[in-house]
């Protein structure tokens, strides 16, 4: 009798911890696994270093289970954003696949505003680019010999002061961005100098390159606050290039419409 007892004590034991499964754990386990949450996804692929849109990505609902504590949850935080590496439609955002600035051999780039330009010149001799010394934020002046079959060798008014931005190698690495390089890039030598021009400096820089030497001098390095110095005269050098250049235009207009008269 006391055995029947006991078992009757234990089926009534186990018939309520199956209620308690059924009616109260497992609802809860359901809901936890029902809960949606907001999430960012990619909606195409994208490329390392490209800038992040609103275009590239949208917000969905997905269930809250296993999701990764550093997935991104709102639009807002990743525009404008840099990626770190390739990504996929689909594709979550992560915090430590974004960054908030671009990546070190590009970033120079997405400092343009259209106001100015980069544009690279060939280096086609060891001395021409300053012995490989050149690198980011220097101030050059460009020397032209024979300026435009003159015979003289100048610095073009419209070249005294220009920023470099990049030297690069042929490999395509920046050599002096400013960066910590390997020593395997530290060999490199220049074959490239890129720098931050105005249209009409960008146009006579690609006419001495094609019909002559181009020589680069280190006019300044140093604090980005002086360089600016150096530009901003270089920039009101060419606004009086340009007065210059529209008066004279004016002036032979005046002298034809008189010739005709």
């Amino acid at each position: 009798m006391k055995v029947f007892k006991n078992r009757t004590m234990l089926g009534i034991f186990c018939i309520a911890v199956s209620l308690v499964i059924c009616f109260v754990i497992t609802p809860l386990v359901n809901a936890g696994l029902s809960k949606k949450t907001t999430i960012v996804r990619f909606t195409r692929q994208v490329h390392a270093g490209e800038e992040i849109t609103k275009d590239m990505v949208d917000e969905v609902e997905v269930g809250n289970h296993n999701l990764p504590p550093n997935v991104i949850r709102n639009i807002a935080e990743v525009e404008g954003k840099y990626l770190k590496a390739d990504v996929y439609p689909g594709d979550y955002i992560l915090t430590d696949k974004i960054s908030s600035e671009p990546a070190a051999e590009n970033r120079y780039l997405y400092s343009l505003n259209g106001e100015k330009q980069a544009m690279s010149i060939t280096i086609n001799t060891f001395a021409e680019g300053l012995s490989g010394k050149l690198k980011s934020g220097d101030i050059v002046s460009v020397i032209a010999p024979d300026y435009l079959g003159s015979g003289e060798t100048i610095i073009p008014a419209e070249l005294k002061y220009v920023e470099v931005i990049a030297v690069t190698a042929k490999s395509g690495n920046d050599a002096n961005t400013g960066e910590k390089l390997t020593e395997e890039k530290e060999k490199e030598l220049p074959s490239t100098v890129t720098m931050l021009v105005k249209p009409e400096q960008s146009k006579l820089l690609a006419r001495l390159e094609a019909e002559g030497e181009i020589h680069l001098s280190l006019v300044f390095r140093g604090e980005a606050e002086k360089a600016s110095e150096f530009i901003k005269a270089q920039d009101q050098v060419l606004e009086e290039l340009k007065a210059m250049e529209e008066a004279s235009i004016e002036e032979n207009a005046e002298t034809e419409t008189d010739g005709e008269e």
